[in-house]
């Protein structure tokens, strides 16, 4: 057996070979693949490969983010989570056996923090998008870094956290894996004690105090990475330090980087009318409607001010705030055009029922 010196980098004219396939939940399994050559795998922790498919209907090329770890360089292993309209996955899941040889393009990818002069990380993820994370950990783990990580995944159910066992593992021997684990709904007959609900700025809190010391790593659907910007932003971060990678597009070139365009207020003049008062006040988007009708003389009832209690619920009949709640208000009444006072900024001009 050669030493790893002396073996050869993988490229990818070689087709992977599969070697194994280990269920990780419902629809979801890692796949590991050797190069038939013995060649090695370079790549940076958090980069994704694109396997090409013989699905069915004809040849589909999907991305996959590398949940394994550079670190470990004799194979490499990507981690799928079917969805009710997979083709891909599916036929991964259902086809793919030790022995399988596929072609596959890569490693590429922007998303990785191998370069990083940050010492302390808050890596946020949702479903799958746990992958990267895994990764980077997994890398600085290996390379005996001395961790400061505080670790968010968000998932359904406790059941659908991908990588738990591992996870919980690594964090029983260093204290600078920090884990959290957000979940929408417990599993039924088992109960949970940890945080539950929708990701926001007050479980950011009490995670990750010391987040404005931190670089932060957010993957997973566009909705969920606009919520963690928006949390982040809403409380003073310097989103400078914020990166992301969407498990759904991820970017291989700097050019190809997403212009993000998140609403973040500021001190562009709006305007708000109190209808019911009769009151029009001139305003920046940085107050909130709490504060600008308080400013004006109106009594909006409140209590946390924090987006969490719903205390000061009002209609609004026309134009745009900007919301970032923290769950004191449902979708429905969203939709029927109440916000919350305390947390909503006036774009433009805005009329709410007080």
């Amino acid at each position: 057996m050669p030493r790893n010196s002396d073996r050869a980098i993988w490229k990818d004219t070689e087709m992977l070979e599969c070697v194994s396939v280990i269920p990780e939940m419902d629809n979801t399994a890692s796949f590991t693949f050797k190069a038939p050559s013995g060649a090695l795998f370079d790549y940076n922790p958090g980069q994704f490969m694109t396997l090409e498919i013989p699905a069915p209907g004809g040849t589909v090329h999907r991305t996959y983010t590398i949940s394994s770890a550079p670190s470990r360089p004799r194979s490499i292993t990507i981690t799928a989570k079917a969805q009710p309209t997979s083709i891909g996955t599916r036929w991964m899941l259902d086809n793919l056996k030790p022995g399988t040889r596929i072609r596959a393009i890569g490693p590429a990818g922007l998303f990785s923090n191998v370069d990083s002069k940050a010492r302390k990380f808050l890596f946020i993820s949702a479903g799958s998008g746990i992958t990267p994370m895994m990764s980077m950990t997994t890398c600085m783990w290996d390379e005996g870094e001395e961790l400061d990580v505080v670790f968010v995944n968000c998932a359904k159910r406790p059941s659908e956290i991908i990588f738990r066992q591992r996870l919980e593992h690594m964090a029983s021997r260093t204290p600078g894996l920090d884990l959290k684990f957000v979940v929408e709904e417990p599993d039924p007959y088992r109960p949970w004690t940890g945080y539950q609900g929708m990701f926001n700025q007050l479980m950011l809190g009490l995670m990750a105090p010391d987040y404005l010391e931190r670089e932060v790593y957010c993957c997973g659907p566009e909705p969920f990475m606009q919520a963690v910007r928006e949390a982040l932003a809403g409380l003073g971060f310097d989103m400078g330090h914020y990166h992301q990678e969407s498990f759904q597009a991820p970017v291989a070139r700097e050019e190809d980087m997403p212009d993000l365009q998140d609403v973040i207020p500021d001190e562009t003049e709006a305007e708000i009318t109190f209808a019911t008062s009769g009151v029009t006040a001139k305003v920046a988007q940085a107050d909130t409607v709490l504060a600008a009708a308080r400013a004006n003389g109106l009594n909006i009832p409140s209590g946390c001010t924090f987006g969490v209690c719903g205390t000061c619920k009002v209609k609004k009949s026309s134009g745009e705030v900007h919301m970032v709640h923290n769950g004191g208000i449902s979708e429905d009444d969203i939709a029927a055009g109440y916000i919350l006072a305390c947390c909503s900024h006036p774009i433009g001009k805005v009329a709410v029922e007080v």
